[in-house]
């Protein structure tokens, strides 16, 4: 009879609670902010706000994926870029469940917060409300909200956690 204590589970790992808990904390952030932005500030009424000299807030409504990629106009492509966001959560909550380091975890969280928000924003709106846009002078990078720079954050931590520690397991192997 296997040993229940030394069975791993499918999806709970020694770090799952802080990435999980990391994912609710962006996705509730994401969310409260994206309400703040259209029902109390107004942002879709105000235009274009000058926050400082590289920093501006503007309403843009993402209909595709990151940086605009993939624009869907037909009613079904919100609900499938939305069932998507799920499938990328429940996978990273399986793999969450195999890391054995902090930047793994935070990086799996951040990305599964940040794909929450978004898809959350795709069922009720029929796309991802954007407003903040960093530029340098005329040079303007794309518009992004909480959601999108927790993904960007979490896939470079993902990304440098794969490499150097996989790197780290070959260099102890030999």
């Amino acid at each position: 009879m296997p040993d229940n204590k030394s069975e791993k589970k499918l999806f709970r790992g020694p770090l799952s609670a802080l990435g999980l808990s990391l994912g609710a904390v962006i996705a509730v952030a994401d969310q409260v902010l994206k309400w703040w932005m259209l029902y109390v500030f107004n942002i879709e009424a105000k235009g274009q706000v000058t926050v400082t000299p590289f920093l501006d807030l503007v309403m843009v409504w993402n209909r595709g994926i990151s940086f605009g990629l993939f624009q869907q106009e037909s009613q079904i492509g919100p609900i499938l870029l939305a069932i998507l966001s799920l499938a990328a959560v429940i996978g990273l909550t399986w793999w969450l469940a195999s890391m054995t380091t902090v930047i793994g975890a935070v990086g799996a969280g951040l990305v599964m917060g940040g794909a929450i928000g978004n898809g959350i924003d795709r069922l009720v709106y029929g796309a991802v409300a954007d407003f903040f846009s960093l530029h340098a002078g005329d040079f303007y990078w794309y518009v992004f909200n909480i959601a999108d720079a927790a993904i960007v954050v979490g896939v470079a931590g993902l990304v440098y956690e794969s490499i150097i520690d996989s790197h780290k397991k070959v260099s102890n192997s030999s």
